[in-house]
């Protein structure tokens, strides 16, 4: 989910801190995986390790591009599952062909294992998206993030069966340098997303739809929830935005990593 309130968004934030320039002023048209990168050692876990078995550390900086290239785009699903909605999104992207990454929360991974299941069967990737969906983490101790995101780890890996995330996006973009090298170093790519539906706030599918074909030039991840209330605008939107974007002339893919 994006954060609220006012101020600027995650990603100049995160950009600029880390990059001291602003590099949204860069050619719209140009998707590239823009992230900004911290130099050392990955830092080391305070939690107990997920289990699994070992894992191949992965880039550190936040993923934008997607491995369906030029004309690919990526499909984001945050908050979930949720028993109401994720059966409805999966139906959809089942009905239309495309595969998505869903962002789940620990919480919710562990209240919800059966539709974690559903998720990885139907062939879409997992991303570890904390155990408690904190905004302001990135304000918190190092300790704290490292139980946020190892715990979700766990617990993703439990729900799912053993299938580990593949990325880790900060609830709201509250990316810390520490942060971003813990999951790095567990396999998990950080994901940032490049069109905000605003979709949680719950404008109507018509507003929706139209930040969708209105920012799509900024770049090929989107972001959508299935969870955090009622997603019926969601589900509304993505029946008239997954066809929209095939007749575009574009593919569906994954978010590098």
């Amino acid at each position: 989910m994006a954060r609220h309130g006012g101020g600027r968004g995650w990603y100049g934030k995160v950009v600029g801190a880390a990059l001291g320039v602003t590099v949204l002023a860069v050619g719209a048209s140009v998707w590239t995986a823009q992230a900004d990168s911290v130099g050392g050692a990955p830092p080391k876990a305070t939690a107990s390790a997920a289990p699994g078995g070992e894992v191949e550390p992965v880039d550190v900086t936040i993923a934008h591009a997607s491995d369906a290239g030029a004309r690919g785009v990526n499909i984001t699903i945050d908050d979930g599952p949720d028993p109401a909605w994720t059966p409805q999104v999966l139906d959809l992207l089942r009905e239309y062909g495309v595969k998505a990454t869903f962002c789940v929360t620990g919480t919710q991974a562990q209240a919800h294992p059966e539709l974690v299941k559903e998720v990885v069967a139907a062939g879409h990737r997992l991303c570890d998206h904390t155990v408690s969906h904190d905004t302001a983490m990135d304000q918190k101790s190092e300790a704290y993030q490292s139980r946020e995101i190892l715990d979700a780890e766990r617990m993703i890996i439990e729900a799912s069966g053993g299938v580990r995330p593949m990325y880790y996006r900060a609830p709201g973009g509250a990316f810390t340098p520490y942060s971003r090298e813990l999951a790095a170093s567990h396999g998990m790519r950080p994901l940032g997303w490049n069109v905000d539906t605003k979709d949680f706030e719950r404008p109507g599918a018509d507003a929706i739809v139209a930040t969708v074909e209105r920012e799509l030039s900024n770049g090929p991840t989107l972001l959508f929830h299935d969870a955090g209330g009622d997603r019926s605008q969601t589900v509304e939107a993505l029946r008239r935005v997954l066809p929209w974007l095939r007749q575009q002339g574009y593919s569906f893919g994954f978010p590098v990593r």
